[in-house]
């Protein structure tokens, strides 16, 4: 079978595997013990956060392990605000967040927060002009991602922080999309607060990280909590943490040659697409470079999925944190399309394993598709 949904999820990597299997079996002490099978645990846990740290320019000591991208969200994103809300008690988003931001921003707005949402174009791109709007003197947090998972779309996350930054605004990026894919720097484009997680770098699932800068305060979710300095309760996954460290080492000096191998088969399928029947989603540019973001026009995304998938191809209809919703992807609501063009939509992303002859076959496919469908 054809894989092409490497933004829900990749597969292990050989080598994260080893890495993961290995520490498991020989290092299964807890970090917080005291004894030494604890220690070599816990020196295992400092390494591999420093490994992480290091990819996206990041202080060690500030990045905290957790079980993924939605608990990074959620968890930086309570803590931070809480913890400035002497400040103010104003946050800005946008409407084309992972639903583990808006829901949790609804949850603020519930505890007495107000939330402003800065418009987006048609291309799913934040509008600058409207985001100095928004900013006022009780603004604390600010929560923008470096891309989005249903249109590709990547923001100028250098001049989102310079305005938040120049303003005294706290800047989260979820960079759950982007990391592995295109290179991040935290200190050049002033983020103060990222989140990650390794099962989308090749790594396992049930573990990502969180990073909040030295400079930021945050508050503990649950009072007296040890694990992580507090931030989060729970042993520490030792065996994920290596192995989201392995996988981090091995997709990072690769990331430059293997987004332009990627971005020439995003070419080469939009070059061989019927462009009267299919129409691009997100900015035709400026997008990650393994995704691909389509509307078959006429035809729900669903029955493409369906039809792709009776064929031995495996895409997606959008995020698969939202997989069971009846709702078309909120995304393309919000870049101004209707509701029957948003249920049009389908997702195909592409990993290591994807080759110009799985291209090929995929447009062929949806190719046949169309032409049985109106026949």
């Amino acid at each position: 079978m054809i894989y092409l949904d490497h933004s829900a999820t990749t597969p292990m990597s050989q080598y994260s595997l080893k890495v993961f299997t290995k520490v498991s079996q020989e290092y299964f002490g807890n970090p917080s013990s005291l004894h030494d099978y604890g220690s070599i645990a816990n020196d295992l846990v400092q390494t591999s956060r420093q490994t992480i740290a290091k990819a996206f320019n990041g202080v060690a000591r500030s990045l905290y392990f957790t079980s993924g991208g939605s608990e990074s969200n959620y968890l930086s994103l309570l803590s931070i605000a809480r913890a400035n809300e002497s400040k103010g008690k104003h946050l800005i988003t946008t409407p084309i967040e992972h639903p583990s931001i808006i829901n949790t921003f609804e949850s603020l707005r519930k505890e007495g927060f107000e939330v402003s949402y800065i418009p987006v174009n048609s291309y799913g791109e934040v509008i600058v002009d409207a985001l100095h709007e928004l900013i006022r003197e009780d603004t604390i947090l600010a929560s923008i991602g470096h891309a989005n998972a249903e249109l590709g779309t990547v923001q100028d996350i250098k001049k989102i922080g310079e305005i938040l930054n120049k303003h005294g605004v706290i800047f989260h990026s979820d960079c759950v999309q982007s990391f592995g894919k295109i290179p991040i720097d935290v200190q050049s484009a002033k983020i103060d607060c990222l989140s990650l997680s390794a099962h989308k770098i090749y790594g396992p699932k049930g573990i990502g990280a969180c990073y909040i800068s030295p400079s930021v305060s945050w508050k503990g979710l649950v009072p007296n909590t040890t694990h992580e300095q507090g931030f989060r309760q729970g042993t520490i996954n030792v065996p994920g943490a290596a192995a989201f460290a392995a996988a981090v080492e091995e997709i990072m000096p690769t990331v430059r040659e293997e987004s332009e191998r990627l971005k020439q088969l995003r070419l080469t399928f939009l070059s061989l697409l019927n462009k009267e029947k299919v129409v691009l989603e997100g900015h035709p540019d400026n997008r990650l470079p393994h995704h691909l973001g389509l509307r078959v026009k006429g035809i729900e995304g669903q029955y493409v999925m369906l039809e792709c998938n009776r064929k031995g191809i495996a895409i997606s209809t959008g995020s698969a944190c939202k997989v069971g919703q009846s709702a078309p992807p909120a995304s393309l609501l919000a870049v101004g399309r209707s509701t029957q063009e948003a249920h049009e939509f389908i997702r195909l992303t592409f990993g290591k394993t994807t080759t110009e002859q799985h291209i090929v076959k995929t447009v062929n496919t949806i190719h046949e598709m169309i032409d049985v469908y109106f026949r």
